[in-house]
């Protein structure tokens, strides 16, 4: 148990893993893994990490849940009640303890968590309560060809059946929000799940699955295993009771999930992976300041710490210099501090590993000549805080502009003609979504519709909903999370074919 303080009372976070509503120690691992708040590099506690053993243990109850519990042949608008239950449970009793919990493990402002993430893990649930009875399939109207029963009739449907046992693999930076992006879809269908998060941000998964409980779902269909990914994550990739495994995190691991996946029982795979977003701000764009803010949040929320974060700034030349000064004075009044206090704006990067890795490529930036207008430093001696960063005379080949930094780091680059800066925002490995703002509707739709990215807004940036798909193109992964197409991800078609004769 790992006891966190908030405001004046403490948090009592469960540590171990949940298999079958229950808590239990470790079969074959017992390394005390340390939890690092990140605002003063204290340990906050130790948690026992899962391995190979427990893996095998979890899957061996999906399955057992799945096959032979009430679970997957309960009646759709049951399933749909259980799951508007746990949202009503976290919004009227948890949604502030979890979003502490969630700031204090990760680092990020309660200003993000409470009303943003909490936010979207209640709709989430929410709206696929609503689908748990509305997935549905279709007729087929089909012609006997048989000359030896001309008479007879057939009748063809399909249903939309779930996949079966589904492993869900998180990445650190949005712990609940990204877990339930796939946990709803994937319990409305029908599914069992095991959920793997980060040993590095755990706590708000082990305290959900407290409230899962505590709600009523039965043993088995929720099942969280925390370990390391070349452990836990190799193992679900390549177990070969697993049906399906739902993956967000980086390109270079995704692949590896993938290969995995495959070479072992050719097993569902759907990835959210990395990104390198655009924004595209042109000279007729009608309001600056709009562009600027939109800017400003896009990149430098959660620390930068998003795979969505919009890293390339593409201006148009004449206002260029504008926006630059504009957005110097808004980072100028970004408040740095205690993710627990509601006037802060930015917390800690989550760890020493990603704070190194962000003030390399800081450094890289200036090595390779572009030009800082503000931040680029250490906040503080202690606890992993960046200062919000600008660079201005980027070029397309430097690293800052091509690598995903995940990191409160801004690249801002000049551009003239249309057809220039959609080019320029295609030469990317990645595709997950993208913004532009002009206030031509032809431009707007020509950009959007020529940007190879899963989503693009038009003149605004992170309108996340439950009902949008979310999703990236090339190597920013395959599948969508949320919104109606999500639900192919989570089922799979059956055929039935009947013949009757007169």
């Amino acid at each position: 148990m790992i006891n966190l303080k908030y405001k004046n009372s403490e948090i009592s976070v469960p540590t171990k893993i949940f298999i079958d509503n229950e808590w239990h120690d470790s079969i074959d691992c017992n390394d005390n893994f340390q939890i690092i708040n990140p605002v003063n590099e204290e340990c906050l506690g130790f948690i026992g990490l899962a391995g190979k053993a427990d893996v095998d243990k979890a899957v061996e109850s999906s399955r057992r849940a799945f096959n032979k519990g009430d679970w997957s042949t309960m009646p759709p608008m049951e399933r749909g009640k259980l799951i508007y239950k746990l949202a009503d449970k976290i919004e009227n009793e948890y949604r502030e303890v979890l979003a502490a919990i969630e700031s204090i493990n990760v680092g990020k402002p309660i200003g993000e968590s409470l009303p943003y993430d909490l936010k979207q893990v209640i709709n989430t649930f929410r709206y696929f309560a609503g689908w748990a009875d509305k997935i549905g399939g279709k007729t087929i109207p089909v012609v006997s060809h048989s000359s030896d029963s001309p008479n007879q009739q057939i009748l063809a449907y399909t249903k939309q059946v779930p996949i079966g046992v589904c492993a869900l693999v998180l990445p650190w930076n949005f712990p609940l929000q990204l877990l339930t992006f796939k946990l709803a879809p994937a319990l409305a269908a029908g599914n069992t799940v095991i959920i793997k998060p980060s040993e590095f941000t755990p706590l708000s998964t082990f305290y959900l699955a407290k409230i899962i409980k505590e709600v009523g779902f039965p043993p088995g269909v929720v099942n969280v295993v925390c370990g390391t990914g070349q452990v836990v994550g190799e193992a679900l990739s390549s177990h070969m009771l697993i049906d399906k495994i739902g993956f967000t995190g980086s390109t270079k691991v995704g692949k590896m999930v993938q290969t995995s996946a495959i070479n072992s029982n050719m097993k569902h795979v759907s990835l959210e992976l990395g990104g390198k977003s655009p924004i595209v701000i042109f000279e007729d764009c009608e309001n600056l300041d709009l562009a600027v803010t939109n800017s400003y949040h896009a990149l430098f929320w959660n620390a930068g710490q998003c795979c969505s974060a919009a890293s390339r700034i593409y201006v148009q030349s004449s206002i260029y210099d504008k926006f630059l000064e504009k957005m110097k004075l808004m980072v100028a009044s970004r408040i740095l501090g205690d993710p627990l206090e509601m006037t802060t704006h930015q917390g800690p990067q989550v760890n020493r590993a990603q704070f190194e890795s962000v003030m390399k490529y800081i450094e890289l930036g200036k090595k390779e000549g572009a030009r800082i207008v503000c931040g680029g430093q250490r906040w503080r001696d202690k606890g992993y805080y960046i200062e919000p960063t600008v660079f201005a005379d980027v070029t397309d080949s430097m690293t800052i502009a091509r690598e995903e930094i995940f990191g409160p780091v801004m690249a801002v680059m000049k551009f003239d003609t249309t057809q220039e800066v959609i080019d320029r925002a295609n030469n990317s490995e990645y595709g997950l979504v993208g913004s532009v703002f002009t206030k031509d509707i032809n431009k707007a739709i020509i950009v959007s519709d020529r940007v190879r990215s899963g989503l693009v807004w038009v003149n605004s940036f992170n309108i996340i909903d439950p009902a949008i798909p979310w999703g990236g193109l090339k190597s920013s992964g395959k599948g969508r999370d949320v919104s109606e197409y999500s639900l192919q991800m989570w089922t799979e078609t059956k055929t039935v074919v009947i013949s009757a004769s007169l």
